[in-house]
C-alpha cells in the first residue's frame, strides 16, 4: 500500500475524520441513566411542549449549527458531489469548535434540486439553533437563502457569500480612512460575479456606495443594463449604467478592486490605471488576481490584500462567522439580518486599529503589525476576535429586535467568552507564539523517524523552530519520498559520519570522559554510532540549541548522554521530569514524574522549586501541593515525615512561594474544605503545582489523567540541565513532538536571555 499524504494520514490517523460527539452530562449510574433517559428525560419533552422556547434551556440546541451543502461549489474543486464534499463539511466544524466552541452536525445532501434542500433544511429546524449553508453554487444558493430565511426562525447564513463580504468590507473601511476615500464616493470593481462576489457588492452598497459606481464583472465583460448573455436575476439586480464593457475598460479610475474571480485576471496595466491609492483585495486562491508583489511593482499607493497568509493583509472567513454564529446564538436570534453582519464589519474594522498584543506579533514572527496599509485586518488567530465580534453582533440583534434571550449584563458576556477560550488553549498558543517569536535550532537524534520528520515540516513552515536532523541524507530524502513529502530545504540534515566538525565533537568528548573511564577510540565510537550523544555533543559546542530525542529510545538511553556531555545546572543535587498537564479548564504540574525513583527530602524541595519556576515561564502563579496520604500531620510514618521536611526546605528558600504540605491530592483541589478545615494554609484556591513523593505515585498518576481525565500531558520537561535537553515518549504523536519542540525552543530563548 502507497504512503498517505499529510493531509490523508491527518484524516484517517486514530478515529476516522476530524469529529466526534461526546457526551456533556455523567451517565455512569442507573440514577444517571434514568435522568438521562427514562423516566428522567419526559420532564423536560414535556416543558418544551408547553413552552418551546424551553429546547434551548433542556437541549443542545442553543448551540448547534447545521452545515449544510450539496456539494456542487467545493473550495476550489468545483461540482464534485455531497459525499467528496464532506471533509470539508466536517473541517468547518472544526473552525466552529476551535474557534468560538460552536458545536456542528455537517449535513451532505445528495441533491441538487433547490427545492428539495429548502424542504430538507425547513424540516431540521427543531434540532438546531442556526443554519450554515456551505460550498452551494450559485445562483441556486442565492435563492436558497432567500427562501430559508423567509420560512425559518432561526438564523440562516451562507458564509461563502457573506463571509467573504465581512471581513473584505472591514478592510475596505480602513483602507478607505488610510487613503483618505470618501466611501459614498468611491468607485469599486468586482470581479466574478458568483455567491462571494455579488455578496461583497451588496455589503458595500448596503454601507454606503453609490449602486451606480459599483461595477460587477464575469468572465463575459461587465454586467451592464440590457446584457442578456449569462445573466440572472441576482446579477441583474446589480447591473450598471455605464458604456463599460470589459473588465480593462471599467478599471480606469476605479478607487476599490475585489476579486473573487481567477489567477491573474488582474494585470499591472489595470492597476496603474487606477485612482490614487488604490484598494486591491485580489481573494482568489489559491492564486490571486495578482500578487502583492506584482501590485507593488506597478503602483507604491497600493493597498492590497489577498485570501493567502503569507501576504499581509489575509482576507480569511474564519474571522466571521465562528463569532457571528457565537454572538447569534448566544441571544437566540431569530435570524442573521443586516445589521448583525454590519457589526462584525465595524468590530473587526476597529479591532484592526487596537494595539496588537505581544501574543499575536509573536505568532507571526515578531513582525510589526500596526494600523496602516500593511495591517488592516486583524489575524486569523487573534484572540481577541471572538471578544470583539460576538458581543458586537450579539448587540446588533438586540438592537434590531431580533434577539429572544437579550444580554443582561455585557460585560459578564465578555467574561464568559474569554472563559470559553479555556486557558488550556490559550497556554499552548502562548507557548507556541513566544517559541515562534524566536526560534531556535532543535536537533533530533532520530532524524529519519516518520513522526519526527512529518513534525519537521510544520515545525518550519509554522516557524516555531529550526529543526537539524540527524541522520544519513540519502536515507532520510528516501523516507520522505516514501511517505509522500517533500522535505522543506530549511530543513538542516547531519550526518555524524561525515560532520565537518565531527573530530572536533571526538576531541571533546575525549576530554570530558577520559577520567570517566573513556578512551578516545570508545570516545570516536559514540560520537560516529550514537545520535543522542551526538546530538548533545551539538548543543554542548553552540552548533544547536536544544536537543529533543526519545520517540524510539528508552528513557534512560536519551537522558545519559545528555546528562554525560550536558550535565545538570551548578548547585544542583539532581535533574528532575515534569509534565505539563493541559485540561479544557485547567492547567498543571506534575512532578517529579520521569527522574529520580525514591527523592531525599531536599531532593524534593529542589523538584518544588524548579516546577514551580517552570509555571512561571508559562505566565501561572504556582500554588505548590507537597502530596502525601496525610494532611498537616495527621499520620505519623517517615514518609510524611520527608514531605514536610521538603516543605519545610521550600518555605525557607523560596519565601515567597505559595506552597503547602503534607497534604492529600483532593484537599490540595478542594479549597473550600481547606479554608474550612486548613485556614492556616498559605494556598489560596486550587493547587496548580503537585509534587509527588516519589517517581511511582508521580508517574502513575499523570498517565492515569492523561488517558482517563480528558488531559493533554505536555512533556516531560526535563529540569535542572545545563542547556535545554528534552526527552519524547514512546507513542508521542506528531503533536505531541511539534509541543515538545516549542518548549524546548522557549528554554533557550531564556537561556540565551540570561
Amino acid at each position: 500500500m502507497a504512503k498517505l499524504s499529510d493531509a490523508l494520514e491527518y484524516h484517517r490517523m486514530g478515529r476516522k475524520g476530524k469529529i466526534e460527539v461526546i457526551t456533556t452530562k455523567p451517565c455512569a449510574t442507573s440514577r444517571d441513566l434514568s435522568l438521562a433517559y427514562s423516566p428522567g428525560v419526559a420532564e423536560p419533552c414535556l416543558e418544551i411542549e408547553k413552552n418551546p422556547a424551553d429546547a434551548y434551556e433542556y437541549t443542545a440546541k442553543g448551540n448547534l449549527v447545521a452545515v449544510v451543502s450539496n456539494g456542487t461549489a467545493v473550495l476550489g474543486l468545483g461540482n464534485i458531489g455531497a459525499l467528496a464534499g464532506k471533509p470539508v463539511m466536517e473541517g468547518k466544524g472544526v473552525l466552529f469548535k476551535s474557534f468560538a466552541d460552536v458545536d456542528v452536525f455537517d449535513i451532505e445532501l445528495d441533491t441538487q434540486d433547490s427545492d428539495e434542500i429548502i424542504r430538507t433544511v425547513k424540516l431540521l429546524e427543531p434540532t438546531f439553533g442556526g443554519i450554515n449553508l456551505e460550498d452551494i453554487k450559485g445562483p441556486e444558493c442565492f435563492y436558497i437563502e432567500e427562501e430559508l430565511k423567509k420560512i425559518m426562525n432561526i438564523p440562516v447564513f451562507h458564509d461563502d457569500q457573506h463571509g467573504t463580504a465581512i471581513i473584505s468590507a472591514a478592510g475596505m473601511i480602513n483602507a478607505c480612512e488610510i487613503s483618505g476615500k470618501d466611501i459614498t464616493k468611491a468607485k469599486m470593481v468586482v470581479n466574478g460575479a458568483g455567491a462571494a462576489g455579488i455578496a461583497c457588492a451588496n455589503l458595500a452598497i448596503t454601507m454606503g456606495i453609490d449602486k451606480n459606481n459599483v461595477i460587477l464583472c464575469d468572465t463575459k465583460g461587465v454586467i451592464y443594463k440590457g446584457r442578456t448573455e449569462g445573466m440572472n436575476a441576482y446579477k441583474e439586480r446589480l447591473a450598471a449604467e455605464t458604456d463599460e464593457r470589459t473588465l480593462e475598460e471599467a478599471m480606469v479610475g476605479a478607487d476599490i478592486f475585489f476579486g473573487v474571480s481567477a489567477k491573474g485576471a488582474l494585470t499591472a496595466e489595470m492597476v496603474k490605471s487606477m485612482a490614487k491609492d488604490p484598494i486591491i483585495f485580489a481573494m482568489a486562491n489559491p492564486d490571486p488576481e495578482i500578487t502583492p508583489p506584482e501590485a507593488k511593482a506597478v503602483r507604491d499607493d497600493v493597498i492590497i490584500g489577498t485570501g493567502r497568509s503569507d501576504y499581509n493583509n489575509q482576507v480569511n472567513n474564519v474571522l466571521c462567522f465562528p463569532f457571528l454564529f457565537r454572538g447569534a446564538l448566544d441571544v437566540h436570534a431569530s435570524a442573521i439580518n443586516d445589521e448583525m453582519k454590519l457589526a462584525a464589519v465595524k468590530a473587526l474594522a476597529d479591532l484592526a486599529k487596537e494595539e496588537v498584543p505581544d501574543s499575536v506579533r509573536k505568532a507571526y514572527g515578531g513582525a510589526e503589525m500596526k494600523f496602516g496599509r500593511e495591517y488592516i485586518i486583524p489575524k486569523p488567530f487573534d484572540p481577541r476576535v471572538l471578544l470583539h465580534v460576538a458581543p458586537a453582533v450579539a448587540q446588533a440583534a438586540m438592537d434590531s429586535g431580533v434577539a429572544r434571550k437579550p444580554i443582561v449584563d455585557m460585560e459578564k458576556y465578555v467574561e464568559h467568552l474569554e472563559a470559553m477560550q479555556g486557558r488550556s488553549k490559550e497556554i499552548m498558543r502562548s507557548l507556541i507564539n513566544k517559541a515562534k517569536s524566536n526560534p531556535k535550532r532543535v536537533v533530533f537524534p532520530e532524524g529519519d523517524d516518520e513522526k519526527i520528520l512529518r513534525a519537521a515540516q510544520t515545525l518550519i513552515e509554522e516557524g516555531i523552530a529550526k529543526p537539524i536532523l540527524i541522520g544519513d541524507e540519502e536515507e532520510i530524502l528516501a523516507k520522505c519520498q516514501e511517505m509522500g513529502i517533500e522535505m522543506n530545504p530549511a530543513i538542516v540534515i547531519v550526518n555524524p559520519k561525515t560532520y565537518a566538525n565531527r573530530a572536533a565533537y571526538i576531541d571533546e568528548m575525549f576530554a570530558m570522559r577520559q577520567r570517566k573511564g573513556i578512551t578516545r577510540a570508545e570516545g570516536k565510537r559514540m560520537i560516529k554510532n550514537n545520535r543522542n550523544y551526538f546530538g548533545a555533543m551539538m548543543v554542548h559546542l553552540g552548533d544547536a540549541d536544544a536537543l529533543l530525542s526519545g520517540i524510539d529510545h528508552h528513557y534512560p538511553e536519551t537522558i545519559r548522554p545528555a546528562l554525560e556531555v550536558i550535565g545538570r545546572q551548578d548547585g544542583l543535587s539532581k535533574v528532575h521530569g515534569a509534565y505539563m498537564m493541559v485540561s479544557k479548564k485547567h492547567i498543571s504540574f506534575f512532578a517529579d514524574t520521569t527522574v529520580t525513583i525514591e527523592p531525599s527530602a531536599e531532593e524534593l524541595a529542589e523538584t518544588a522549586i524548579l516546577t514551580a519556576e517552570v509555571a512561571r515561564g508559562f505566565d501561572i502563579e504556582p500554588r505548590v501541593a507537597m502530596l502525601s496520604f496525610s494532611n498537616f500531620g495527621s499520620t505519623n510514618h517517615p514518609l510524611v515525615s520527608k514531605v514536610q521536611k521538603a516543605t519545610a526546605l521550600v518555605k525557607k528558600q523560596e519565601p515567597g512561594l505559595q506552597v503547602e504540605g503534607e497534604l492529600q491530592a483532593n484537599v490540595a483541589l478542594d479549597p473550600d474544605l481547606v479554608e474550612k478545615q486548613y485556614p492556616f494554609s498559605n494556598i489560596k484556591g486550587n493547587a496548580n503545582v503537585f509534587i509527588f513523593p516519589d517517581l511511582q505515585s508521580g508517574n502513575i498518576s499523570y498517565k492515569l489523567l492523561n488517558k482517563l481525565g480528558d488531559t493533554e500531558a505536555v512533556g516531560p520537561i526535563l529540569m535542572g540541565m545545563k542547556k535545554p535537553i528534552h526527552v519524547l515518549q514512546r507513542g508521542d504523536d506528531v503533536a505531541d513532538i511539534i509541543n515538545m519542540a516549542a518548549v524546548a525552543v522557549v528554554d533557550a530563548q531564556k537561556l540565551e536571555s540570561k
